[in-house]
């Protein structure tokens, strides 16, 4: 019951292997800079951690070094890479294509490349992940789980924009929404500590961290989420500016003589917290710097207290989309460590929501979906692998 999750970014390869009978992670790690000459692997497991410098050139070699070190006499937790059933990936985006995870198949790999089109940071990265697993783990299916699919059941009237519908069609211009695996996760969560059958419940599902997105959780299914074309629209972010007027676009690119490229570096990297307050993206340094005087204090200020707007404004907006509120789910980094965000939005809320609505965090494990997934369409009659 081994299952192996990876995450490939352009220069890591994050990864976990579980016994998912057990629900117990045997080992996790990561391979940083890959492609420069300072590559190192930070492994752990329950007695030890490794830390090593290694020869990384690429993610085929990222994944051998994976492999080697899960293999290993001293740092190793199984005893050779045919005790690993499966192998799940991280994918963030699947177009319209894939409304839930699937085994790996070259009609896939084409799919997950077509669509790097629309995830040009993430897609190809995962796909060289994949496409190392096939020559390295090559008897060992895989499975590919998409950040977008879990939003695949959004009505029209949430995914589409108010463009002419011919770019839709003509491109894929429409929602998508992030954090899929997220949203999904935590939303199941929920169901079980409210003890109420999924499909009568209404869950706002709010992912907090450096990215933040929400969803509109009706009946066990994501109806609506802040996220749309790419993961810079909905929420103020950690770098990312979040809903604005798009005129805004063009006429910094006038007044400023910015480049597309340019213009996109400032909404994605440049905006969000560490643009309003000048001092961080990062929550702990905002709520610090709070606590002194001068212009730092003060836009630091500013900063958080927009961020919990816009939170508010779309509980309120997901509310009245459902039709109810039973309850309000807060994860990832902001989420969970920061108790006085849910105190506050509780109290703000009071008069808005019902009293009954319940206001949880649950800690997400997107990692641990990934591997239930994967074992689950593996065990499954009929699954073919041919990578």
């Amino acid at each position: 019951m081994m299952v192996l999750v990876i995450n490939c970014g352009s220069s890591s390869a994050k990864y976990q292997l579980f016994n998912v009978g057990k629900r117990k992670v045997l080992a996790r790690g990561n391979v940083e800079r890959i492609g420069s000459g300072g590559a190192n692997i930070r492994h752990q497991t329950d007695h030890r951690v490794v830390r090593r410098k290694v020869n990384c050139p690429d993610h085929y070699f990222a994944i051998n070094i994976i492999v080697d070190m899960l293999t290993d006499k001293r740092s190793g937790v199984i005893k050779s890479r045919a005790e690993i059933l499966g192998i799940g990936h991280r994918v963030v985006h699947g177009g319209e294509e894939f409304k839930e995870s699937v085994v790996i198949t070259p009609e896939v790999k084409r799919s997950i490349e077509k669509y790097s089109e629309l995830a040009p940071l993430h897609n190809p990265p995962a796909l060289l992940g994949i496409k190392a697993c096939s020559m390295i783990l090559k008897d060992i299916p895989q499975v590919a789980v998409f950040d977008t699919s879990f939003h695949q059941t959004m009505p029209e009237r949430a995914f589409l924009y108010g463009l002419p519908y011919r770019f839709y069609k003509k491109y894929g211009i429409r929602r998508y929404g992030f954090h899929g695996t997220s949203h999904r996760f935590v939303a199941e969560q929920a169901v079980k500590v409210l003890r109420r059958p999924a499909k009568g419940l209404k869950i706002v599902t709010c992912h907090l961290g450096n990215g933040c997105s929400m969803a509109a959780v009706k009946g066990g299914i994501s109806v609506d989420t802040t996220m749309g074309f790419t993961p810079l629209e909905g929420l103020l972010m950690g770098t990312r500016s979040g809903d604005m007027d798009p005129a805004v676009v063009f006429y910094l690119m006038d007044k400023e003589l910015l480049s597309p490229e340019h213009i996109s570096n400032i909404l994605n990297k440049e905006s969000g917290l560490i643009g309003i307050s000048g001092v961080s993206n990062d929550m702990r340094d905002l709520l610090k710097a709070m606590k002194g005087r001068g212009q730092a204090a003060e836009r630091s200020r500013v900063a958080i207290e927009m961020f919990i707007y816009r939170i508010e404004k779309y509980i309120g907006a997901y509310q009245a989309a459902m039709g109810g509120l039973d309850a309000v789910v807060f994860t990832a980094g902001i989420g969970e460590n920061n108790p006085w965000l849910v105190r506050r939005i509780r109290k703000d809320l009071k008069n808005v929501v019902s009293k009954k609505a319940q206001f949880l965090v649950i800690p997400t494990n997107e990692e641990l979906l990934i591997a239930r997934d994967t074992y689950a369409l593996i065990k499954k009659k009929g699954s073919r692998y041919n990578a």
